[in-house]
C-alpha cells in the first residue's frame, strides 16, 4: 500500500482547483524541475545505469541558443552568444557524449530530438557535428528511428533543411505562434508572415513526413476570431501536427516582468481551436496536441513517449511521429518505463529512480553561469549526477499515471499492475474523484479523461504532484 497524503483531503483539493482558472501551471511531465536538488555526495552514473534496461532509450540533445528571447519563454537558453562560445559549447558537447557512450555501454535508441533553445541557430559546421554525435558517438541509427528537431522561421534556412532531411530526420516542429504580427510583436518576438510562410514552403518543399505547428491562444490583443484565422493559416500548410499551447505568464520571462493585464480568453480559443481541428480531420492526442488523420505513433504502449519538456513540445505526452511503411523497425519507446539521455547544458535525463540535470534558470545571468560551469567541466565529472530528484516507488507511480493519463492512451490497469505488482485503486484511491467530477470515465481495463478532463489537464497533472513535490517546488529560488 502507498502511503500518499489522505484522500479526502486530495479530494477537496481537487474540487477547489476546478473551480478555478485551468491554467495555472504547465503540465508536461513529472516531477517538475523546481523539484531538483543538488545530489551529496554526486551520483555515480555508470552504476546508475546498468540498473536500467537501455534497450529503448530516448536520445535528446539540447542547444541553449535563440536569435531572441519570446517574452513568454521560460526555456534554458540565451540570445548571448559569439561563433567562440557556439564552438566551446559543441567542443563540450562532444566530451560529454563520449563518457556517456562510455556509461551507457551496449544502449539501443528507439528515438532521437534536438531541441532548446532554437538548434537551427547553430551554424551548419556545428549543426552537423551534432548530428554526427548522435550517429557516430552515440551510435543511434537515425535511418531507423523517429527524430524530431525544432526550429525557427529565421533559421529554417534551405541549407539547413537539406542537411537535416540528409540525415533522415522525419519531424521539424517550428514556433509560430501567431500568424497575426501584431500579436507576435505583443510577445517581444519579431517575425513577419512573409517570413514565417517562406519557412513553412521551404519545409514542405524539403519533404519532412511531419510538420508540427506550435500556436499560442491568450496572447496579448488576441481575440477568438484573430486565434481561429491563426489556424485556418496553419493548416493552409497541411501540418501532419499542431501543437495549440495556453500563454502562462511565468516569473523572470517577458511578459512576466509588465504590469499588463488582458482578457483571458484561453478557455473560449481553446474549445474553438479544438473544435475547428476536429472538424478539420485532426484527432485530439492530448490537451495541446492535435495530430492529422488520427495517424497512430509508433503503437501500444507509451506512443505517446517524449523528451522531458526540454523543448517546447518534446516532451513526454509528445507522440512520436509515423515513420515511412518502408522504414525497418525500431524498438518501441514507452515514456513510463524506458530511460532518456540528455546531452547538452539544460537536458535532462531519467532513469527509473532518478532524474537529472545541470542547475535551472531562467534569468540571462543565472543561464550564463550556468552555461560557463558546464563548458568548464572536467572529463571524469560526466560520469556523475550532481543536480535532480531520486523517485521512491510513490513518485515512480505518480510519474507513470500522469505521463498516462494526460494523453490519449490513457491510464491502463493491467500494464499499471505488472509493472508495479499492486493495484491502482488501492494505492491512489483519490482517483475515483476524478469520475464523481466527470473529469474520466472508466471502463473494465483503464481510465481515460473526459472531454473536461482533458480541457483540465494541468489542473488534473499538478493535483497528482505528491505533498513533497509541491514543497519543493514553492520553496525553490528561481535564478
Amino acid at each position: 500500500m502507498i502511503k500518499t497524503q489522505n484522500p479526502q483531503s486530495k479530494i477537496q483539493n481537487l474540487k477547489s482547483k476546478i473551480a478555478q482558472s485551468p491554467y495555472q501551471a504547465y503540465i508536461y511531465s513529472y516531477p517538475h524541475k523546481t523539484a531538483y536538488r543538488p545530489f551529496n555526495p554526486p551520483i555515480y552514473l555508470p552504476e546508475l545505469w546498468t540498473q536500467q534496461d537501455r534497450q529503448a532509450l530516448f536520445l535528446y540533445i539540447h542547444i541553449p541558443f535563440c536569435e531572441m528571447r519570446c517574452g513568454f519563454c521560460n526555456l534554458f537558453t540565451t540570445v548571448s552568444h559569439n561563433e567562440d562560445f557556439i564552438s566551446q559549447y559543441v567542443r563540450t558537447l562532444q566530451r560529454q557524449a563520449q563518457r556517456m557512450k562510455a556509461v551507457l555501454g551496449d544502449a539501443s535508441f528507439a528515438r532521437f530530438a534536438i531541441g532548446g533553445g532554437t538548434p537551427t541557430q547553430l551554424p551548419i559546421q556545428h549543426l552537423a557535428t551534432v548530428l554526427d554525435i548522435a550517429e557516430n558517438t552515440m551510435g543511434a541509427k537515425l535511418q531507423e528511428i523517429p527524430i524530431s528537431v525544432e526550429v525557427s522561421p529565421e533559421t529554417a534556412t534551405e541549407e539547413k533543411l537539406k542537411l537535416l532531411r540528409s540525415h533522415s530526420i522525419d519531424r521539424v516542429s517550428i514556433g509560430v505562434q501567431s500568424f497575426i504580427e501584431s500579436e507576435v510583436l505583443a510577445t517581444q518576438r519579431r517575425q513577419s508572415n512573409t517570413q514565417v510562410e517562406a519557412a513553412l514552403t521551404r519545409i514542405k518543399e524539403a519533404g519532412f513526413p511531419t510538420l508540427n505547428i506550435d500556436l499560442i491562444y491568450g496572447l496579448p490583443g488576441q481575440t477568438v476570431d484573430t486565434w481561429l484565422q491563426s489556424i485556418h493559416t496553419a493548416l493552409r500548410f497541411q501540418p501532419e501536427e499542431i501543437y495549440l499551447y495556453p500563454l502562462y505568464v511565468r516569473p523572470l520571462t517577458g511578459l512576466g516582468r509588465t504590469d499588463k493585464e488582458w482578457d483571458d480568453i484561453r478557455l473560449a480559443c481553446y474549445r474553438e481551436g479544438r473544435s475547428l481541428l476536429l472538424s478539420e480531420g485532426y484527432t485530439q492526442v492530448s490537451m495541446r496536441m492535435f495530430r492529422q488523420g488520427g495517424q497512430g505513433g509508433q503503437g501500444g504502449q507509451g506512443g505517446q513517449g517524449g523528451q522531458g519538456g526540454q523543448g517546447s513540445n518534446l516532451s513526454p505526452l509528445s507522440p512520436p511521429s509515423p515513420l515511412s511503411p518502408l522504414s525497418p523497425p525500431s524498438p518501441i519507446y514507452c515514456c513510463q518505463a524506458d530511460g532518456m539521455v540528455g546531452l547538452g547544458c539544460g537536458a535532462r535525463s531519467y532513469t527509473n529512480t532518478l532524474h537529472y540535470s545541470n542547475e535551472y534558470a531562467v534569468g540571462a545571468k543565472g543561464i550564463r553561469d550556468i552555461l560557463q560551469a558546464y563548458i568548464q567541466t572536467a572529463d571524469e565529472l560526466f560520469e556523475y549526477a550532481h543536480y535532480g530528484f531520486q523517485l521512491n516507488a510513490e513518485e515512480q507511480r505518480r510519474r507513470y499515471i500522469l505521463l498516462s493519463l494526460l494523453s490519449d492512451e490513457g491510464l491502463n490497469f493491467v500494464n499499471y499492475r505488472q509493472r508495479f505488482a499492486s493495484q491502482v485503486d488501492a494505492d491512489f484511491p483519490e482517483l475515483s474523484e476524478l469520475l464523481t467530477l466527470n473529469l474520466a470515465i472508466k471502463d473494465e481495463d483503464s481510465l481515460h479523461l473526459t472531454e473536461f478532463g482533458i480541457e483540465r489537464s494541468d489542473t488534473i497533472g499538478a493535483w497528482l504532484f505528491s505533498e513533497k513535490v509541491q514543497e519543493l517546488m514553492q520553496d525553490y529560488e528561481l535564478k
